[in-house]
């Protein structure tokens, strides 16, 4: 099993990272918000989920043990794949997940790209308690709008949009309010993969 990745960063997607050690170049599957951390050169570690099938060897990064935990754990689930396990962190942190567990917050959970009423019922029940206790954090003020938009707009041009298709999507969007990463997420599926960069 291949639980770790430490290497340089030979190519970027909006998803996925391709890295470098020994020779041998592992791509790894991200979520997008780590993907606009990242870029060519970076000396990188992954804590990584390998998934074998029959046609394949696939493996899932993550930034740090906990977000792989959770990865693993949500895995457990009945319908709930690497895509949507993705998916979940592309959208929330561990804690934000486990807030919503505990909360029994189904509409929380639905927000999750693949994931609908009946499987965020499901989760809730599955899940129990088995990703433990949110932790308790200080009440802290939510950064502004002004300075979201320009983290996401850092992070598109790092992806490879220009300036001014980042501006444009962003000024579409308006915020709405959005954290850093959910705002991103939006922005990507607006841009439609790599088409117009």
């Amino acid at each position: 099993m291949i639980s770790r990745v430490l290497g340089t960063v030979a190519q970027v997607g909006v998803d996925d990272v391709v890295v470098v050690y020994g020779g041998l170049g592992f791509k790894v599957f991200i979520v997008p918000p780590l993907a606009s951390e990242l870029h060519k050169g970076d000396e990188v570690e992954l804590y990584t989920h390998l998934i074998v099938r029959e046609d394949a060897l696939t493996l899932y990064g993550f930034k740090t043990e906990e977000e792989r935990k959770v990865f693993e754990i949500l895995m457990s689930v009945t319908g709930i794949g690497p895509r949507i396990g993705l998916a979940a962190l592309s959208v929330f942190s561990p804690n934000d997940l486990r807030r919503a567990v505990a909360d029994q917050d189904t509409a929380t959970l639905s927000r999750i790209p693949g994931v609908g009423k009946k499987v965020a019922s499901r989760m809730l029940v599955e899940l129990g308690d088995k990703l433990g206790l949110p932790a308790q954090l200080p009440e802290a003020s939510a950064p502004s709008a002004g300075v979201v938009e320009a983290e996401v707009k850092a992070a598109l041009i790092g992806l490879g949009w220009n300036e001014t298709k980042a501006e444009s999507v962003l000024s579409e969007l308006g915020g709405n309010g959005l954290n850093a990463s959910d705002l991103l997420r939006a922005a990507l599926m607006k841009l439609g993969g790599a088409n117009g960069r």
